[in-house]
């Protein structure tokens, strides 16, 4: 028997880390360049600072994006905003500050902009931090039209989210499939899988289609893979190519509601 699939008022193409290759990835920068490229969907990762506010970078530590070194829940908030997260990426860049979750859900819903949320905890605080960035979600987007997706590769994130903020959709990030992934979307009710695009195949995506689970995947960045990945009926493609993969490649509506 086929499941109904759940609603996804989310855009085909969503652009990774906003332009995080054009710009300091996880920045309001980032998020603007891949607007302005056209993206209406943007994903980022956000961690907790040391006084627990909720902000934007990927890697456990600071080295490879900002200007300080050590864990990234080391500092206090008012620490981490005096950083540079931009002259990494070029001169051009120097000087960007790394962003609240609040400033870019504020920018996003100025902007109509989809958000894919990836939790990232620091080592240590996965429930933590699932739970906080799930509360701070659910405020942030109150009463939006579209809420955003949540999505981790840490499951007792995604539990700590679940249960903070059940009504928040959640997505499963794996980088290969494992045996029992039917059995874990179910587990944490998720609305859907959030693969390694060279994990996936034209029959996963229709099973998973099948058992009422929507599908995502990162981050090809070939078009023709891009496309290929369409005709199979992946919901939402996450890619980094934003400047040679054109908004409008794709339909840019919802893949299916």
């Amino acid at each position: 028997m086929t499941a109904a699939l759940p609603p996804w008022p989310y855009p085909r193409l969503c652009a990774h880390r906003g332009a995080g290759k054009l710009a300091p990835e996880n920045t309001l920068t980032a998020m603007r360049v891949g607007h302005a490229y056209g993206y209406a969907m943007v994903e980022f990762d956000v961690k907790l600072a040391a006084d627990n506010v909720s902000f934007l970078l990927h890697d456990a530590t600071l080295e490879r994006t900002t200007s300080s070194r050590g864990r990234a829940d080391a500092l206090l908030w008012r620490e981490l905003s005096r950083l540079d997260a931009g002259g990494w990426h070029s001169a051009k860049y120097a000087g960007e500050m790394l962003p609240t979750f609040a400033a870019i859900a504020r920018w996003a819903r100025a902007h109509g902009v989809a958000c894919n949320v990836e939790i990232k905890p620091t080592p240590g605080r996965e429930r933590e931090t699932g739970a906080a960035v799930a509360l701070d979600a659910a405020s942030l987007w109150r009463d939006a039209e579209v809420p955003p997706l949540l999505s981790s590769f840490d499951e007792a994130a995604l539990e700590a989210a679940r249960d903070a903020a059940p009504a928040l959709p959640r997505a499963l990030l794996v980088d290969e499939l494992p045996p029992d992934w039917l059995d874990r979307l179910a587990r944490l009710e998720c609305v859907a899988l959030d693969a390694n695009h060279r994990a996936l195949t034209r029959e996963i995506v229709a099973i998973a289609h099948r058992r009422g689970y929507r599908v995502c995947c990162y981050t090809p960045n070939d078009p023709a893979c891009v496309a290929g990945l369409a005709q199979w009926g992946v919901d939402t493609i996450i890619t980094d190519a934003i400047d040679t993969i054109a908004a409008d490649t794709l339909d840019q509506a919802p893949a299916r509601t």
